[in-house]
């Protein structure tokens, strides 16, 4: 039979066994809790839908000089009555989404996460991307504060034939005021295009065609969403 000094180590240990699995659970408890907040504050933007940086598609060894070649060819779209039936003319799909902020991001702010791919409003760079064709795409959250400025941003594939890149190339020289030309191939889309317009909603709202095959019909859809959207951003910047 234990004695009584038995029984009080038995107990001691118990209850020192019993503090540490509480100990435990609060510190589990704690992690998650920690978790949950690194996840809402931690570069959250709109749905929170992962948008990868279109440079990340481009090696250090990777030509990029012949990326959109000059003498491409398109035909001129004529008659496009609105951007529905542009959009259904080259088989392309039109998405808008509510815009949930405007603010600035620091270095210090983990990148942020957009609600679509390409993007088409949110948080962004304080600095942002010029008008221009480009081999190579400025950092997506430069593009978003252009949108902001009430650009019209075209997105397209890095793979797609060379003639079709020279096309759209071409049609960005034929009219390049308040556009921007950038490749992505993180999107499911051979071409889209976005805006930020400054209505409805507190911030606005994004538009995006996106195209998932390419054709000659884009440039009609390009057309549409380029004279229903272009110039209607939150800041009209020249």
């Amino acid at each position: 039979m234990a004695d009584g000094g038995d029984q009080k180590r038995a107990s001691g240990r118990s209850l020192v066994l019993g503090y540490a699995a509480g100990a435990v659970a609060v510190l589990l408890a704690t992690i998650a809790v920690v978790a949950m907040i690194a996840s809402i504050a931690g570069g959250s933007d709109d749905d929170g839908v992962v948008t990868p940086d279109p440079r990340a598609d481009v090696t250090v060894s990777e030509e990029t000089e012949d990326l959109l070649p000059d003498k491409g060819l398109f035909k001129v779209p004529a008659g496009v009555d609105g951007v529905e039936e542009g959009a259904a003319a080259a088989d392309c799909e039109l998405k808008s989404f509510k815009a949930k902020s405007n603010e600035h991001v620091t270095e210090q702010d983990p990148p942020v996460q957009y609600s679509s791919n390409p993007p088409t409003s949110g948080r962004h760079d304080p600095v942002p991307a010029e008008d221009g064709a480009y081999s190579v795409a400025p950092d997506v959250q430069k593009l978003v504060h252009t949108l902001e400025h009430s650009r019209v941003i075209i997105w397209f594939k890095r793979d797609l034939p060379a003639d079709a890149r020279a096309s759209l190339k071409a049609y960005y020289d034929h009219d390049s005021q308040l556009m921007v030309l950038v490749p992505n191939s993180s999107m499911e889309y051979d071409v889209a295009a976005t805006a930020w317009n400054r209505k409805p909603g507190r911030y606005g709202t994004g538009r995006l065609l996106g195209c998932v095959e390419y054709s000659g019909d884009v440039f009609t859809a390009l057309e549409a969403f380029k004279k229903t959207n272009r110039g209607k951003g939150p800041e009209l910047i020249p």
